[in-house]
């Protein structure tokens, strides 16, 4: 039976999810949004309330950290047996923007239940990373001492890249010293199968301009002989994929095979996929998920439709970003990114390309007690062993951590799987999802600390 060999910790979760679910639903309501910047109120508002939620339950020198020009980060720590190990837990605060308000079913940021999943941006990435540590740390509470030293830090600029986590990290060190540091940021492999990430994919971008006059000049009189600036940028963006949908930059990893492989009508139906559209790039899909580079065109700066003119439109911009496979250094993949973009300006198109922001891709070290401890975690709470899977998205705050405490055990876990639809309308967490990695958090910790 699930639970069985800690069916104290399985009582406990069961009494601390409303708890849990309803500081899920308090968060959700507050606009967090991170790219309306690190000074907006709701920032500060969200980092306040996770900070009091960790004080109703005792810890120690709860506060928010700061850094200049940074949101604020979320400080606590309460004291274990003496000489047990000291685990970090981490999770972040801040969310993606909701879009087209249309796409949404309702209120982005009025949480709703409907058949057994709460949906509301960042429901599932990343609020309920951190209802699943609250979750966990009340059942260990309510069957006693914790069973190991606990600091959490949960951050507020992980969906702008955390530009400023470097700086928390040199500045707080002492702080955020850890044997084991849980980041609770990642995803299952589907909703019933738990899951451990054991690779994460790194990631660069930067803003491309491209202009072909000073100044707008009649599509009739001159065009035919002189270039538009949206059509040259469209060309050059073309170039980042050959016609099979492979990256064409030079000089990018690969990072071999992948421990699983997706199906192809899982991810056609997780991803939305309109029928007829096909998969691009080659090789096993997860492989290209989670251990090939990826370019995506994230935006373009254009004259609307609505403000349309005949006229040839002189400059347009976009966002690239690159997903980066382990094993590459990132500064030399912006280095090949922006070497690509200069080198293929279309007609002679003057091409200017601002570097971005980049984060290092990483490989998870499986061998250490704590992710047994949670792997043991995970097989309880959910009945069956959990998948070893990598992700495609990045985390910036591993790759630092690690740099700064090569000895400490990193877990990378979370609750959220395709069908949360994060950074997307209608984003949703799966609650029972949510109470079982509560339960496999709690167990695992339990079993750190030597239980």
């Amino acid at each position: 039976m699930v639970g069985q060999a800690h069916a104290d910790l399985t009582a406990a979760v069961g009494a601390a999810f409303p708890a849990a679910r309803a500081a899920l639903e308090r968060l959700v309501r507050i606009p967090s949004v991170g790219a309306e910047g690190a000074g907006a109120p709701a920032m500060r508002e969200a980092a306040e309330a996770a900070a009091s939620m960790l004080s109703d339950l005792g810890f120690e020198g709860t506060r928010l950290l700061e850094v200049p020009e940074a949101a604020p980060a979320v400080y606590a720590e309460r004291t274990g047996p003496a000489g047990s190990p000291t685990v970090l837990l981490y999770a972040h605060y801040d969310v993606q923007p909701v879009g087209d308000r249309a796409q949404w079913s309702a209120d982005p940021f009025e949480p709703v239940e409907r058949a057994g999943r709460l949906y509301g941006r960042g429901a599932s990435d990343d609020k309920a990373g951190i209802a699943m540590h609250l979750a966990a740390l009340r059942a260990l509470l309510a069957c006693g001492p914790l069973p190991v030293t606990v600091r959490v830090f949960f951050e507020g600029e992980e969906e702008q890249g955390s530009p400023h986590v470097a700086a928390f990290v040199e500045r707080y060190a002492s702080l955020l010293r850890a044997d084991v540091i849980v980041v609770a940021d990642s995803e299952h492999w589907r909703a019933g199968e738990p899951a451990l990430t054991t690779s994460l994919r790194g990631i660069v971008d930067c803003e491309v301009e491209v202009r072909t006059a000073h100044a707008a000049v009649h599509s009739g009189q001159f065009g035919g002989a002189i270039p538009d600036a949206i059509s040259a940028l469209a060309k050059l963006l073309a170039t980042l994929h050959d016609d099979a949908g492979r990256v064409a930059i030079a000089g990018l990893v690969r990072a071999g095979t992948a421990p699983v492989d997706e199906d192809e009508a899982h991810l056609r139906q997780a991803a939305g996929m309109l029928e007829g559209t096909q998969f691009i790039g080659e090789g096993p899909l997860s492989a290209r998920l989670w251990l090939q580079p990826a370019v995506s065109v994230l935006a373009i700066d254009a004259p609307r439709i609505s403000e349309a003119v005949n006229a040839l439109v002189p400059v347009a911009r976009a966002k690239v970003s690159v997903r980066l496979a382990p094993g590459q250094d990132p500064a030399a993949a912006m280095d090949a990114l922006v070497a690509h973009l200069e080198s293929h300006a279309p007609w002679g198109a003057q091409v200017t390309v601002t570097r971005g922001s980049m984060a290092a891709p990483f490989r998870l070290d499986t061998s250490s007690a704590a992710f047994e401890a949670f792997r043991s975690g995970l097989h309880e709470a959910w009945g069956c062993a959990p998948v070893e899977i990598g992700v495609g998205g990045s985390i910036p705050l591993v790759a630092v951590l690690s740099a700064a405490q090569p000895e400490a055990a990193i877990l990378l876990t979370g609750v959220g799987e395709p069908e949360s639809r994060i950074h997307g309308p209608d984003e949703s967490q799966d609650l029972e999802e949510l109470r079982r990695g509560a339960l496999a958090e709690a167990i695992a910790l339990r079993l750190i600390g030597g239980g």
